[in-house]
Parts: C-alpha cells; sequence; structure tokens
C-alpha cells in the first residue's frame, strides 16, 4: 500500500499530465483552425520547464543512496541551470497579439496554461530541492538555497528573454556568455533593466513560491 507521500506525488503527476495536456490540446485546435503553427515554440518551451521537475524527482527518489552528502550539490547546480527555464515561459505572453484569425482571448488561455503549467513544473521542483536539502543538511541550508535560486532564476529567465542565451549555452559558448554576466555583475547600475527584472521577477517567485509551499502545508495539517 502506498504511504500518504507516495499518493501525493502521485496525484501531483497527474495534475501535471492535464496541464500539460491541456496546453497542448489548446495549442493543436490552435494550428488546425488558424491553419497556422504560430506559437509552436510554447511546446520546446514546455519541455524545457519540465528538465529541472525530472531532476529533482531524480534526486527525490535516490536521496537516500546520496553519500558523501556534499554529491547533491553538482546535481542541485545541474538543475538550477535549467531552473530558468520553468518561469521562463511567463515571458512569451510579450508576444500576445491577434494573429492567424484566432481571438485575442484565446490566445490569452493559451499562453497562460502554458505559463502555468511551466511555472507549476519549476515550482515542485523548487520545493524537491528545498525538502532534500534540508534533510541531508538543515532547514537552513534548504531555505538558503531555495532564496538563491529564485534570484539566480530571475537573472537566468532575463538572460534568456533579453540576451538570448539559453541553458546549455554554458557548455556551447561559455565565453561570450561569462562576458555578458561579468559586465553586469561589474557595473550594475549601468544595467537598470536588469536588476529591475531581476529583482521584480524575484519577488513574484518568491511569493508565489510561498503562496503554494504553505497552501500545501495547511493541505497536509
Amino acid at each position: 500500500m502506498k504511504n500518504p507521500d507516495q499518493r501525493r506525488r502521485g496525484q501531483l503527476h497527474l495534475v501535471l499530465i492535464g496541464l500539460t495536456g491541456l496546453a497542448i490540446s489548446l495549442l493543436l485546435f490552435r494550428f488546425y483552425w488558424s491553419g497556422t503553427n504560430t506559437y509552436w515554440s510554447l511546446t520546446w518551451n514546455l519541455l524545457l520547464a519540465a528538465i529541472p521537475f525530472a531532476i529533482s524527482t531524480l534526486v527525490l527518489t535516490t536521496e537516500k543512496w546520496i553519500r558523501p552528502k556534499l554529491l547533491v550539490f553538482p546535481i542541485v547546480a545541474l538543475w538550477l541551470l535549467f531552473f530558468p527555464n520553468a518561469p521562463y515561459i511567463i515571458t512569451d505572453l510579450f508576444h500576445l497579439q491577434t494573429r492567424g484569425g484566432m481571438p485575442k482571448w484565446f490566445d490569452l488561455l493559451m499562453v497562460m496554461t502554458f505559463a502555468w503549467t511551466g511555472l507549476t513544473f519549476g515550482i515542485v521542483s523548487l520545493m524537491d530541492i528545498q525538502r532534500v536539502l534540508s534533510r541531508l543538511f538543515n532547514k537552513s541550508i534548504g531555505w538558503i538555497v531555495a532564496i538563491g535560486s529564485i534570484v539566480l532564476g530571475s537573472f537566468g529567465v532575463y538572460l534568456g528573454r533579453f540576451l538570448r542565451w539559453n541553458s546549455w549555452d554554458i557548455l556551447t559558448s561559455p565565453k561570450p556568455l561569462a562576458r555578458d554576466i561579468y559586465h553586469i555583475v561589474l557595473d550594475p547600475l549601468a544595467h537598470p533593466r536588469t536588476i529591475g527584472m531581476t529583482i521584480t521577477f524575484s519577488a513574484f517567485l518568491l511569493l508565489v513560491y510561498l503562496t503554494l509551499k504553505y497552501v500545501n502545508v495547511e493541505r497536509q495539517a
């Protein structure tokens, strides 16, 4: 018989499958009705958003075999590399406009469905990482990594949306990527949009995270 944690995880997987199915169905309907493939990139963005969830699920299920405990940090670093892809889909709302004869309300609902699904993948994966680090080390480490990941993830969203960097560019184009980051860190006041977006996006993600985290705590109480 499954324990309560396993049942909740199974229910969560069903919800995520449902969200993903709805998002893809709306997009396929749009393809059919409009006769165009506008917004096809949402599927790629959603796939990237699911990667941090896949990594955190693997960490969660193999936690007891991670020895020494410090080996978890390279895995967390890999997770953090893909984490910005989850909230990134929110910025696809920038592309919202009347296209292909589809009503704007439909496109808004469709993009928001993709964005919420991606954000959910990211928030759940962040909860997983915080839970594992809290158990392996202590709650302080868990919170430090969680909040730090939100800030770095928000900065990563900026790098992806405005500077057009991807997660894998750290391997394929490390020097140009490092140069862009270096210039921002060296003189942050010269990059007000970077600072503004990172701070406001971090605040938004943190409040969403705390809301869902403590709603979940109340549900389990």
